[in-house]
């Protein structure tokens, strides 16, 4: 009975590590393209998909023929967050620009205008 346990747990943790390897290679990959390091992403997302393929043949073929969706809506996430970070820096400029520049002499209390 011990050692029908022991070939369960040897299966189990073998299904751990390929699960984690991909959740972790998707996660690592999401990082690296909202950060714009794209190709990096994309080879990260890449491992995430062999392994996906070797383990689960019919949830590949699902994200396969889902993945110009995919791609589509991951591109629109990450463009939309490279706006967002631009909008902030361009806020933070015009605010250095008020604060050390115009009338030295008096107070500005208008900063975000």
């Amino acid at each position: 009975m011990r050692d029908n346990e022991s070939r369960g747990l040897d299966v189990n943790i073998n299904e751990n590590w390929k699960k984690a390897l991909m959740v972790g290679a998707f996660a690592g990959a999401a990082y690296l393209l909202i950060s714009g390091r794209r190709p990096a992403g994309f080879a990260l997302a890449g491992i995430g998909m062999a392994v996906l393929a070797a383990e689960h043949p019919q949830r590949f073929e699902e994200v396969w023929n889902q993945a110009p969706h995919y791609l589509d809506r991951g591109t629109k996430v990450v463009n939309q967050i490279g706006d967002l970070i631009d909008k902030i820096a361009e806020q933070g400029s015009k605010f250095q620009q008020m604060r050390h520049g115009g009338n030295r002499g008096e107070q500005q209390h208008d900063y975000l205008t």
